[in-house]
């Protein structure tokens, strides 16, 4: 398995080439300070997989590993660093990382994990998965509280194909204002009719 290393600090970048070439089946084929030289390696150099530093003195890590999916979309990309905020971290996953871990990981759980990214896996380090499981979890509720409840309740009738009448007595409200909730809903979920309604409220789970 050939391997890259992208990180500013000298004594870094030879420890982890140092402990990586210790491991039989990794060869650490380059070394890099900035990620100008990285590049132009990715441009030429068969890598399976490169670590990436994302503070770096010239162009950021991310930009590093974007460009470098384009030079190399098979290799893989590992952000390998000290930020963990969400802006970071997403700006990394979008970019083109397949694994992202924090500086201060085992040289262990270092090993596993680039290995386990050459399987085909997606390694984080334990706080960034945590980290985008509230993510997801925050955005399943912000859909969810995306219509009242009882505009939810109305598109739920919607989907087993009611009419406003019907939706009307069964809830004890007035025709209009079903249809005046049915406008609610359709300018929250920006649908075109009741069909685009339904589709968009499922992929929100509200149904």
């Amino acid at each position: 398995m050939k391997l890259a290393i992208l990180e500013d600090d000298f004594s870094l970048r030879e420890n982890l080439r140092l402990l990586l070439d210790g491991v039989p089946e990794f060869t650490v084929c380059g070394t890099y300070a900035n990620g100008a030289a990285a590049l132009a390696a990715a441009g030429t150099t068969p890598i399976d997989i490169m670590l990436v530093d994302l503070g770096l003195p010239d162009i950021s890590g991310v930009e590093v590993i974007r460009k470098g999916k384009e030079l190399q979309p098979a290799t893989e990309f590992m952000a390998y660093t000290i930020y963990e905020d969400r802006e970071k971290v997403f700006a990394a996953l979008k970019a083109g990382a397949s694994g992202y871990l924090l500086k201060g990981c085992s040289p262990r759980e270092l090993i596993e994990s680039i290995q386990e990214l050459h399987l085909g896996g997606a390694p984080m380090s334990p706080k960034i998965a945590r980290r985008l499981i509230m993510e997801f979890r925050e955005k399943g509720s912000l859909q969810q509280n995306l219509l009242s409840t009882r505009e939810v309740e109305i598109i739920r009738e919607v989907e087993k194909g009611f009419s406003y009448k019907d939706i009307a007595a069964k809830l004890f409200i007035s025709p209009h204002t079903v249809h005046s909730h049915i406008k609610k809903i359709y300018e929250k979920l920006h649908a075109m009719d009741r069909q685009d309604a339904i589709l968009k409220a499922r992929k929100c789970g509200l149904l």
